[in-house]
Parts: C-alpha cells; sequence; structure tokens
C-alpha cells in the first residue's frame, strides 16, 4: 500500500515560518505530481500549490511570493517552506500526490492524500 506521511505544522506568530514535509512509502512506480492542499474550518480543501516531476510548480495567487515548494524525486519527499505566515493561512493541509504503483495485479495510477497536518497562525 502507498502511504503519504505529513511531518511538521503547528502554531506561528503572524510574520513567522513553519516547514512542513512530506514523505510518500510503498510500493511505488513512479510518482507524477506532489503537491499541498489546505482547507479552513468551513470552507472548501484548495490547491496551495503543487509541482511535476520535473520541477514546474503552480502557485495559488494567495502564497505566491511567500511559500516555497521543493521536491526529492530520489526520496519521494516534498516540501513547503511558508514564509512571512499570515493568520489567513491557518487550515488543515493535505499532502497529496499522483502516484503508480506496478502490483502484480497490474498498474494503477491512482491520488493519494496525506493525513492533514494543522496550521495556526496567531494575530
Amino acid at each position: 500500500q502507498v502511504q503519504l506521511v505529513e511531518f511538521g505544522g503547528g502554531l506561528a506568530q503572524a510574520g513567522g515560518s513553519l516547514r512542513l514535509s512530506c514523505a510518500a512509502s510503498g510500493i511505488i512506480f513512479s510518482i507524477d505530481s506532489m503537491g499541498w492542499y489546505r482547507q479552513a474550518p468551513g470552507k472548501q480543501r484548495e490547491l496551495v500549490v503543487d509541482i511535476s516531476k520535473g520541477g514546474v510548480s503552480n502557485y495559488a495567487d494567495a502564497v505566491k511570493g511567500r511559500f516555497t515548494i521543493s521536491r526529492d524525486n530520489a526520496k519521494n519527499t516534498v516540501d513547503l517552506q511558508m514564509n512571512s505566515l499570515k493568520p489567513e493561512d491557518t487550515a488543515v493541509y493535505f499532502c497529496n500526490a499522483r502516484i503508480t504503483t506496478a502490483l502484480a495485479m497490474g498498474v494503477k495510477t491512482n491520488n493519494y492524500w496525506g493525513q492533514g497536518t494543522q496550521v495556526t497562525v496567531s494575530s
């Protein structure tokens, strides 16, 4: 089975920084896109940023210039450095990856999610 495990998150003051990490494990044939989504209370889950296997990233306007995504294809990890945090960044952050597995029953590509990690920014 494939798992995405997230690390980091927590509490920060406005203007501060936090770093999130996510590691994919399991019987992985390849990983296409990886990224981070967030969901604030009462709101829909939204894309924060994603990055292709080739390193092309796509940021939400709300985080451009403040957040930076990085990816290590050899380690199947993706990190999110969050700087200049704002109270409106408060949300549960989810790691996402599109992963292809190659098992006896064949090759399958699915979207996987981490368990989510809370980020709270105080004003």
